[in-house]
């Protein structure tokens, strides 16, 4: 497969791109700063620099030419103000997802976070801006004719990866490795599944491949 994610130099992203790469397939990782360019070829990946907050929608459709998935793995990222919750995670979402129209990507993977969908229970202005940001996201892509599929991940670590999780349509409050969300990523693009379905992940002791199957079932 050819796959591109945007938001390429996260750190989910990273670890998406070596797991696809080592599978096989060839990853473009958009990403913003032409100094990641080396971070994001050690791990397999083919960097293509543009900033999605910028004014080249043609641009993008053009990277997108004959790409068979797109991951939207962007943020603003913590410490960021109000108005970029918005112009990055809601807005950079709706803009990869109308070039993905444009350039014929039927699949599109987006993740989200654990949360989203419902108004923030507390929290600073921020959190209240970010979690609206992802749920407004979250709702534009539904809208679409695309074979999507929306990942929320609970409370991220940077723990190691332990090849099991919990992943369904609810499930209580927890954490997650970075390294397990990018094997479900992985899992769900190299097989497919749950297009039109909305997931939440958390650790658990179901073997991602097992996880993904049962939710495909």
């Amino acid at each position: 497969m050819r796959i591109a994610i945007i938001g390429g130099h996260g750190q989910i992203a990273l670890q998406l791109t070596r797991l696809l790469s080592e599978r096989g397939n060839e990853v473009l990782a958009v990403i913003r700063n032409a100094a990641h360019t080396g971070d994001v070829e050690a791990v397999g990946g083919q960097p293509v620099v543009l900033d999605l907050e910028g004014p080249g929608a043609d641009e993008l459709v053009a990277a997108l030419s004959g790409v068979d998935a797109v991951v939207f793995a962007a943020g603003a990222g913590p410490g960021s103000g109000v108005e970029r919750k918005y112009t990055v995670d809601r807005d950079g979402s709706v803009r990869l997802a109308e070039a993905a129209e444009k350039a014929g990507v039927r699949r599109f993977v987006q993740i989200s976070t654990m949360g989203a969908g419902k108004p923030a229970a507390g929290g600073d202005e921020q959190w209240v801006a970010y979690i609206d940001a992802k749920t407004q996201a979250e709702n534009d892509l539904r809208a679409r004719d695309l074979e999507w599929t929306i990942l929320r991940p609970g409370r991220l670590t940077n723990e190691s990866a332990t090849g099991q999780v919990l992943l369904s349509e609810s499930v209580s409050a927890g954490s997650v490795p970075r390294a397990d969300v990018a094997a479900v990523l992985a899992e769900l693009l190299i097989t497919g599944s749950a297009a039109g379905r909305v997931l939440e992940l958390i650790s658990g002791d179901t073997p991602i491949e097992a996880a993904v199957a049962a939710i495909a079932g």
